[in-house]
């Protein structure tokens, strides 16, 4: 099946309207990024803790010295402007100039803002615009702005956009490239869904995105393309959007799919679990530190999250008619409900003996080995996130969110890099769109073949 699949101009530029999806810790790269480019989509660069190289083209380990938070947050922040800049570079000699680079920031990321500032400052002439979300980037136009680069704020609903283009973008109209909208319930990575939304009651994309063309028309952005993010497996899906007047111009960013390419950095071994995985094999969960909800391949990781999680109890620091049983554990007093201390005496029972409190005045039990690993993960915190709930780091002057470090979530920063350089599948996060599980039963696949970059995109203008 064909499609008549009309360019888009971007930035003075004729493209086809596939975009590539930014997936960060050195899995958007260089390398994968500029062939999507080259074959006339857009190439997308991840600004979050990127790999640099050396002289000799080697990835540098990121090894961090500093002796405080602090120091280690300034080496994570340097790692990423070189790793950026670098990555951007390898894209753009890849593309031979053609199709179009973005770089992609975590708003939430620690240092975000002077990453940005400092990768477009060097390299600028190579990048055509920004891509941004994972919060409420209000200083994203602005700062595009100051390089003269293209901004596309990543949200999950219209009322979101509106809210950013009346307090900011409206100042910079002409650098808006295009919004993408995120799908909360189907992209891979951090999704932005609301406390309003249910994680388990999936909404229709189509009356979420045709609400933001309204809003957009309102505003004067009716010939602004929206991206559509999240559940994009193949175009033949989506024909009823293409040239659709109601929609107006809308692109398609694949972020799930170009993991399976032979240029793709992720390991083999990775590559190869991608086949393997089975429908509802991929978690929409809430246990990041960003604080938002994320979709992740069900694994040991994620069930030793779920199991930590669960096995919890509320507690009071003194007795009352509600908690009015006294346990001793660890040589601490704590006064619980009745109920629970059978709960309690059972885990204990089967090893999860060290009891560790949570921002709730709640408790999680866990084994003695995992405590340690939380205490020294908490501990070695290299302040990735402007805010951390796992080990209250916050990027600000107290350096510090002012509650106590959540052991219920998980250093984020530690287990993406582990598994990006060939790290387990198993015991690490790994992030994933919930239509991973197709690679299984997608013909294109069949008999362990894996693409180019090229007859990656070549075979999603057909349409398959």
């Amino acid at each position: 099946m064909s499609f008549n699949l009309n360019s888009i101009r971007l930035g003075g530029k004729e493209v086809l309207p596939l975009i590539e999806g930014g997936k960060g810790v050195a899995i958007s790269a260089g390398a994968s990024s500029g062939p999507w480019a080259n074959a006339g989509g857009v190439g997308t660069i991840s600004a979050v803790i990127a790999d640099q190289y050396d002289q000799h083209g080697n990835v540098v380990q990121h090894e961090y010295k500093g002796r405080t938070r602090r120091e280690r947050h300034d080496e994570m922040v340097d790692y990423s402007i070189q790793g950026t800049i670098d990555q951007v570079r390898k894209a753009w000699e890849l593309s031979k100039g053609e199709g179009l680079i973005n770089i992609n920031m975590l708003w939430e990321l620690g240092g975000s803002q002077r990453i940005l500032h400092e990768v477009l400052e060097k390299a600028k002439d190579m990048i055509h615009g920004v891509t941004c979300g994972a919060g409420m980037p209000f200083k994203l136009g602005e700062l595009a702005s100051k390089y003269g680069v293209h901004y596309y704020p990543i949200v999950s609903s219209g009322r979101a956009f509106n809210l950013l283009w009346r307090r900011a973008y409206k100042n910079v109209a002409d650098l808006l490239g295009g919004v993408v909208y995120e799908d909360p319930w189907l992209a891979g990575g951090h999704n932005g869904l609301s406390n309003a939304e249910d994680p388990t009651k999936p909404g229709d994309p189509y009356p979420r995105v045709l609400e933001l063309r309204k809003i957009m028309r309102k505003l004067g952005l009716g010939d602004t393309p929206i991206i559509m993010a999240g559940g994009v497996w193949n175009l033949k899906e989506w024909k009823d959007w293409i040239d659709n007047k109601e929609l107006g111009p809308i692109m398609f960013q694949f972020g799930t799919r170009p993991l399976l390419t032979k240029e793709s950095p992720i390991s083999d071994k990775w590559k190869k679990k991608l086949t393997e995985l089975k429908a509802g094999d991929i978690l929409l969960q809430n246990f990041s530190p960003t604080g938002f909800f994320s979709s992740a391949l069900k694994n040991s990781f994620i069930g030793e999250l779920v199991g930590r999680n669960d096995r919890q109890v509320d507690f009071a620091g003194a007795p009352s008619e509600e908690f009015n049983t006294e346990m001793v554990i660890d040589r601490k007093k704590y006064f619980v409900r009745g109920a629970d201390v059978e709960k309690i005496q059972t885990w204990q029972a089967e090893g999860y003996q060290k009891a560790m409190k949570t921002p709730e005045d709640s408790l999680i039990f866990v084994t003695a080995d995992k405590c340690a690993e939380i205490r020294k993960d908490q501990a070695d915190c290299v302040g990735c996130l402007s805010q951390c709930r796992f080990s209250s780091w916050a990027d600000n002057e107290k350096n510090s969110t002012g509650r106590l470090a959540d052991p219920r979530s998980f250093c984020i920063q530690k287990t993406l890099e582990d598994v990006a350089h060939e790290g387990s599948i198993d015991s690490n996060l790994v992030f994933a769109g919930h239509n991973a599980f197709r690679f299984g039963s997608d013909p294109f696949y069949s008999n362990g073949f894996v693409p180019t970059v090229k007859q990656l995109v070549d075979r999603i203008i057909t349409g398959d």
